[in-house]
């Protein structure tokens, strides 16, 4: 996308005040005065409208996802005593990322220990008991299960307590961190989020004509917001289209980067088997909005003109245009600018 920039800094202005400046420029062209030819317009920021086609492919927007992400929640209710790994540390699996307070649970274990001691020093007696038939086998029988219902409980405290101290499922990076320490959390609440960082990819829905071609030069260019571009040979284009929109998935896996994109973070996925931009693209910024009309200041030979336009579809700041521009052809980008401009032209400044 070329553009040829003149004059930097754009005009804040109310639609009122567009309003007010096309009502100059006609009462200037409706006047009985000798009409003066205007003086040329220099000095706007504009834009030259590419040839369609000229890209590196067809591009659809997508958004990065880690293929390994998990988000860590709270097991058992508590207070977070220490948060060991903040966003964008490296960890290792099985490193500690939260600790929470384990006084309770700690507790809970004490006494399921001494309830486990006391039943299984009684479940024992009564077995010596029941070798000399003093007792019965339903007693026997009733003191092993509270023996058993000892363990269990024993066990299901234990856990609790080992629910205070959260680890990292595996390798990675922390993504979000969403406690401190002191906070009280409770079961479910979020503590913190670790993605593994070697297994990104991005997916991206494309016409069901578009999928054979790509399925057949599975290869892609993936450029980031930041003007980051790699190139993305590990294409998988699924085997069905959706039957609401009659789309087709395409996943796209990211090799190794670094620095590593988060998850979340949008980019643009250019499939080269496809032609490229089926029609010029323009800033939508640089469209002039009267109802449902939609127009851009064309400008030529120091000259400016409104022209309509038919519109297509929008990616990111940039819109197709399916008619009124040809390629070559210049637009202001401030249409405020333009008309300004085109205002002192007209009155001859």
């Amino acid at each position: 996308m070329a553009r040829n920039t003149t004059m930097s800094g754009r005009h804040p202005m109310a639609g009122s005040g567009i309003a007010l400046l096309l009502a100059g420029v006609l009462a200037a062209c409706g006047s009985d005065e000798h009409v003066r030819e205007p003086a040329p317009i220099r000095g706007l920021e504009t834009h030259v409208v590419a040839a369609a086609g000229t890209g590196a492919g067809r591009a659809w927007d997508g958004v990065v996802e880690a293929v390994r992400q998990a988000t860590l929640t709270a097991q058992t209710s508590g207070r977070v005593a220490g948060v060991m790994h903040d966003v964008n540390d490296r960890v290792v699996a099985g490193d500690v990322l939260v600790r929470l307070s384990a006084v309770e649970q700690q507790a809970g274990v004490d006494a399921a220990r001494a309830q486990l001691r006391l039943a299984e020093a009684t479940y024992q007696r009564m077995s010596r008991l029941a070798e000399g038939r003093y007792v019965s086998k339903m007693q026997l029988d009733q003191a092993r299960a509270e023996r058993d219902a000892a363990r269990a409980q024993l066990a299901n405290v234990g856990q609790q307590s080992a629910y205070t101290t959260i680890r990292s499922p595996y390798a990675g990076l922390v993504a979000t961190r969403n406690v401190e320490p002191g906070e009280s959390v409770g079961v479910g609440q979020p503590l913190v989020t670790v993605f593994a960082p070697d297994a990104l990819r991005i997916e991206v829905s494309v016409p069901q004509s578009q999928a054979d071609a790509i399925r057949a030069h599975p290869h892609s260019t993936i450029t980031f917001d930041d003007g980051r571009q790699v190139a993305a040979d590990d294409v998988t284009v699924f085997p069905a289209a959706d039957p609401a929109t009659h789309a087709v998935k395409v996943r796209v896996q990211l090799p190794p980067l670094d620095p590593v994109p988060q998850p979340g973070r949008t980019a643009k996925v250019a499939f080269p088997a496809l032609a490229g931009d089926a029609y010029p693209r323009i800033p939508a910024a640089a469209l002039v909005r009267r109802g449902e009309t939609r127009a851009v200041y064309v400008l030529a030979d120091g000259r400016l003109s409104l022209r309509q336009l038919r519109l297509g579809e929008r990616r990111g700041g940039d819109i197709d245009v399916i008619a009124g521009l040809k390629p070559g052809e210049v637009i202001a980008i401030d249409p405020v600018a333009a008309l300004q401009a085109l205002v002192a032209a007209r009155q001859g400044d």
